[in-house]
């Protein structure tokens, strides 16, 4: 065991003269790795300094390069995006009330009076918010048009998480799948429609459309299921009206 020795002793034995010199030693040794360990650290340093000023350079230069991206691109590029957007989104309104409907859903997607359409919002403005709400427009636009391939390319581009449009553009589609015949691909995306969100205007509406496509394809009791559900959950909705002429198909067919 160490023994703690006051300051200006002096060793008075050959035994204890040995043991000042042992540790000497071993001090000596101790701040000599110390001293060597900080040395090849400095020199360390020293050598690869330029690749860490580099990387600490570089670093800094992303962080700001970011912020600046968003501060001095990104908003102004989605600010002018959605001013372009102003035009072709009031085609598109006004094709859905039922004016001039084809040939506003036309210029809605290609533009018009020297404005862009929607497919140019998309291809100018890519990866902004607005390309995205872009495609759901032109989505749409193309599935009143009867176009239904590039209604489902347009619709799948988009994403949301309104509780509206999210399901909406799902079910939209589903309907395209319907004009399709692919009925399975349809059910799939109906189903997908009515979990996206639910409310009591867009889960009723693909409940029963999913009840409907489901009876197409003989799976009546998934049908019966979505059928009682709206009975159940949404019996002040619209489609709650048509839930009993379905359940005696859905019956008869069990």
């Amino acid at each position: 065991m160490a023994t703690y020795k006051k300051r200006g002793y002096k060793p008075k034995t050959k035994k204890e003269k040995e043991e000042v010199v042992e540790e000497n030693s071993t001090t000596a040794e101790v701040f000599n790795t110390l001293d060597e360990g900080a040395s090849k650290t400095e020199e360390w340093f020293i050598k690869n300094q330029n690749y860490i000023v580099g990387f600490i350079a570089v670093a800094a230069v992303l962080v700001l390069g970011y912020l600046g991206y968003n501060k001095y691109v990104a908003e102004p590029q989605e600010k002018e995006a959605m001013n372009e957007m102003y035009t072709a989104k009031k085609y598109f309104e006004d094709a859905a009330n039922g004016i001039s409907s084809d040939s506003l859903y036309t210029m809605a997607l290609n533009g018009g009076e020297g404005k862009y359409g929607m497919l140019d919002i998309i291809n100018e403005y890519s990866g902004t918010p607005a390309a995205n709400l872009a495609n759901y427009y032109a989505g749409m636009a193309y599935l009143n048009l009867k176009d239904y391939q590039n209604a489902i390319e347009h619709l799948s581009d988009f994403s949301s998480d309104d509780k509206m449009l999210g399901p909406i553009a799902k079910g939209g589609i589903g309907d395209a799948f319907v004009q399709l015949e692919q009925l399975p691909e349809a059910l799939e995306y109906y189903e997908k429609a009515f979990k996206a969100n639910i409310n009591d205007y867009t889960t009723p509406m693909y409940l029963l459309k999913a009840a409907r496509v489901a009876i197409d394809l003989d799976q009546n009791q998934k049908a019966l299921d979505y059928l009682n559900r709206i009975e159940t959950e949404f019996d002040s909705s619209t489609e709650a009206d048509q839930v009993d002429v379905l359940i005696g198909m859905a019956q008869a067919k069990l």
